[in-house]
């Protein structure tokens, strides 16, 4: 059973809103009192994962749920393309990301490798349909 429960969604290459979803969860999450640094990996792998929906997918949606347990998690789960090569996007440096992303700063080849380092869970599924992220966080 879930302790709390929040949805967003994430439009395709909306670079102006870029960050917007992962704000709210850390400030959602800061009201709640939980730990700095728990709360700092949250945010640093929430912006990532967020950046790639827009950056590299059709747009999509990010459920935060707070289980009973104990256990935070934030699931991504985007429209297409999936994930070409998962291996070498799990790679530091390797990166598909357009020009027009580049132009605004993003493209780096981080943002997988930065969330699997911050987070205690995470699990990735894609397919030509999308992409699917789980990562957690014991709190």
């Amino acid at each position: 059973m879930s302790l709390f429960h929040q949805d967003y969604q994430v439009q395709r290459e909306d670079y102006a809103n870029a960050g917007r979803v992962s704000s709210s969860i850390k400030s959602v999450l800061k009201q709640m009192g939980l730990n700095p640094n728990v709360l700092r990996n949250i945010a640093v792998a929430c912006y990532e994962a967020e950046i790639n929906m827009i950056i590299h997918s059709e747009g999509g949606e990010i459920e935060l749920n707070i289980a009973e347990d104990g256990l935070l998690s934030i699931h991504f789960n985007d429209h297409g393309p999936g994930i070409s090569d998962l291996e070498k996007a799990m790679s530091p440096g390797w990166s598909t990301a357009s020009e027009k992303a580049r132009e605004f700063g993003f493209g780096a080849g981080m943002g997988l490798p930065n969330i699997k380092r911050v987070s205690d869970e995470f699990e990735i599924e894609t397919s030509p349909q999308g992409t699917r992220l789980m990562i957690g966080f014991r709190i």
